[in-house]
């Protein structure tokens, strides 16, 4: 994966549209259109391999539409410029993230140290309940 190429492909290519947005905030939610909904078709995108596309397609399913387009909601901010450069970083993220391969599980085995040690942890808890009943019978 090449980062750099994805980063200007996501900024070349990615459609941005603002409108208000909910919540509290007065006069500024009322009159300015702040939020920013950031939509880019995954196909159009440069820097993946075709393994690296098809991984993100797995990933991200409940984020694609049905136009295969990814999209991303940025409107925590009162500033539309700081929810447009959010949106942009959350989406590069989002992407390089989902295309990373996770790491093959290497199976291994308890060392003898730890097999030891859960062994003695048991025989400790045995004795204890072993001792309760000892002294059960005394006390009757």
């Amino acid at each position: 994966m090449n980062i750099n190429l994805l980063k200007q492909s996501i900024r070349a290519y990615a459609e941005a549209s603002f409108s208000r947005s909910g919540g509290p905030g007065g006069q500024n939610v009322n009159k300015l259109n702040t939020k920013v909904i950031l939509r880019v078709k995954l196909d159009e995108l440069n820097g993946l391999s075709v393994t690296e596309l098809e991984r993100i397609k797995l990933v991200l399913t409940n984020r694609i539409t049905g136009e295969n387009e990814l999209v991303i909601i940025s409107d925590e901010e009162r500033s539309q410029r700081i929810n447009l450069e959010r949106a942009y970083f959350r989406m590069e993220t989002l992407i390089a993230a989902a295309a990373k391969l996770p790491k093959k599980r290497k199976p291994t085995k308890p060392s003898k140290a730890n097999k030891e040690k859960r062994l003695a942890v048991k025989k400790r808890q045995g004795q204890k309940k072993a001792d309760r009943t000892v002294n059960l019978e005394n006390n009757f």
